[in-house]
């Protein structure tokens, strides 16, 4: 399976590597980040973990992570599938994207592209998505990678002592690509 793969003219997605360490720490120093992780990812260490355990993912098949980069290799965001379930052929897409890059459409054409690899090289016919309903720039990815709505999960995550409803949205193999940049 590639490791490597061209979204657009100027951003690529590739395998997250050691030499990312750096990226990784500066992303997640944005308050926003917090919940993106299983573990805070505010020391090398954490970062070090958080990167073999993608590793781990690809090398067992049950999960692919990405880096979403530009030209000069600078990291924009994260794109993955995991808990890939061979039997079912599903598997859970999450995303995120730095401070920086946010609001320029890099998450919703990663997870496009993602997608796209996901049905045609790893073998997958449903992928689902779930976020915060109180997020609705998460919602906007969703729905422009070509994720449609299916429902509600009540309370379904915890932070802070506070649960949070959560969208679920899901794209099949045979749905229609979406509109506009592919």
């Amino acid at each position: 399976m590639r490791d490597r793969l061209q979204a657009s003219s100027d951003l690529w997605l590739r395998r997250w590597s050691p030499r990312d360490v750096h990226s990784v720490l500066t992303a997640f120093a944005d308050p926003l980040m917090a919940w993106q992780a299983p573990e805070a990812m505010s020391s090398v260490s954490a970062v070090e973990r958080w990167l073999a355990a993608k590793d781990e993912e690809w090398a067992c098949g049950s999960g692919f992570a990405f880096a979403v980069v530009d030209l000069a290799d600078t990291v924009l965001g994260h794109v993955a599938v995991s808990a890939t379930d061979r039997r079912h052929g599903t598997g859970w897409v999450s995303y995120w994207t730095t401070a920086a890059a946010r609001g320029q459409g890099v998450a919703s054409l990663a997870c496009r592209t993602l997608s796209r690899w996901a049905f045609e090289e790893a073998g997958l016919f449903r992928l689902e998505l779930g976020h915060r309903v109180n997020n609705p720039a998460s919602c906007r990815v969703a729905r422009a990678a070509g994720f449609l709505t299916e429902g509600i999960q009540r309370q379904k995550l915890e932070y802070d002592g506070v649960r949070y409803d959560v969208e679920l949205h899901a794209r099949l193999a045979t749905d229609a690509p979406p509109p506009g940049r592919s």
